[in-house]
């Protein structure tokens, strides 16, 4: 039996209004504004509020993916949070979500893969439509690292942000996703990390004196990884639909770092496609990036129905997700043409 043909309905974006600049960054990492920015292309990053939490973050992505599809939460039937810093080791973040947004019929769980989960939970989502055509799902991505980062750590804390992105996913006539590349290799997850509050190193005060819950990352293994795995993965995904690097018309990557996604265009020939980016504003946020970035391309009218459009997650795992689909999703009301988030 032919599986059930999945497109995306709709899609939303939230970033917290405090921006934080290369210069507030600096003084805190005592280093350079310039050096920032030469480093990495990000020029500001969006830090939440001491009021929000992972789930306030992704609830205002859903509800702005919901308002563009005309659906009330209602009418949703799953719900996949995929995050790094959930609320609380439990319960699953999604249940928050669940509550926030009133989706008192939907099924809800986590899914951590880091950077690399947005794409993840979308093959997730597919498989839970494939199961009962004509349901509804929705994915959000949404991470707030700014309150696990070592500012006396200059590789990692002048990278990140806060923000989340969502997607509604819809099974139909339209064959909108048509194939996804997960990989993973166990044996390099030592190279993002945090190595305190789990179950192999519980809470206490040695822990956190000794800065066990902070996010730590080896930066040249990370972009070693990404040159040598990336580039293989997605020209597999592309070779097994039949196409090439030069028929991709967007490439929406995890906004790593800015530096490196000129570097991964050119490996892996992606240079005809338009690459979509918004690093420079919001940093790097972790599973949100690719929504994020996904939301902000479709809502400032870039997304033309039947383009196809590479999506590209990598990270923590080390882990990496690729989907590519053609569009479907209906063209956002001029009204609605703005900005992701200021609020």
């Amino acid at each position: 039996m032919d599986r059930p043909a999945v497109s995306v309905l709709a899609t939303g974006s939230y970033v917290p209004a405090r921006e934080v600049s290369n210069d507030e960054v600096a003084r805190r990492v005592g280093v350079d504004a310039e050096w920032i920015e030469r480093k990495t292309h990000i020029r500001s990053r969006r830090f939440a509020g001491p009021d929000e939490a992972t789930s306030d973050l992704a609830a205002r992505a859903a509800e702005r993916a919901l308002a563009q599809a005309g659906m009330d939460a209602g009418r949703l039937d799953h719900i996949i949070v995929a995050t790094s810093t959930g609320d609380s080791p439990q319960p699953p973040t999604a249940h928050a979500v669940q509550r926030l947004i009133g989706a008192r019929n939907a099924a809800a769980m986590d899914l951590n893969v880091v950077c690399s989960g947005f794409v993840y939970a979308m093959t997730v989502a597919c498989g839970l439509l494939a199961i009962r055509p004509g349901t509804r799902a929705l994915v959000v991505a949404a991470d707030l690292y700014s309150r696990i980062l070592d500012f006396t750590d200059r590789t990692t804390s002048v990278l990140f942000g806060d923000g989340a992105g969502a997607a509604i996913l819809t099974s139909g006539a339209d064959a909108g996703i048509l194939d996804f590349e997960l990989r993973a290799q166990g044996d390099a997850r030592n190279l993002i990390w945090i190595e305190a509050g789990g179950s192999r190193q519980p809470a206490s005060h040695q822990t956190v004196e000794s800065g066990g819950h902070y996010f730590r990352m080896r930066g040249r293994e990370v972009r070693d990884f990404v040159a040598r795995e990336v580039p293989p993965a997605l020209r597999n995904l592309l070779l097994r639909n039949g196409m090439t690097p030069y028929d991709v018309q967007h490439f929406v990557p995890h906004q790593a770092n800015g530096v490196m996604l000129d570097e991964l265009v050119k490996a892996t020939d992606l240079t005809a496609a338009r690459t979509h980016r918004t690093l420079e504003r919001y940093g790097n946020v972790g599973s949100a990036s690719v929504a994020v970035t996904l939301d902000e391309a479709h809502r400032n009218g870039h997304l033309r129905p039947g383009e196809l459009v590479l999506l590209a997650g990598f990270g923590g795992g080390m882990a990496i997700g690729a989907c590519l689909l053609r569009w479907t999703a209906p063209a956002v009301p001029s009204s609605e043409d703005l900005p992701v988030a200021t609020d």
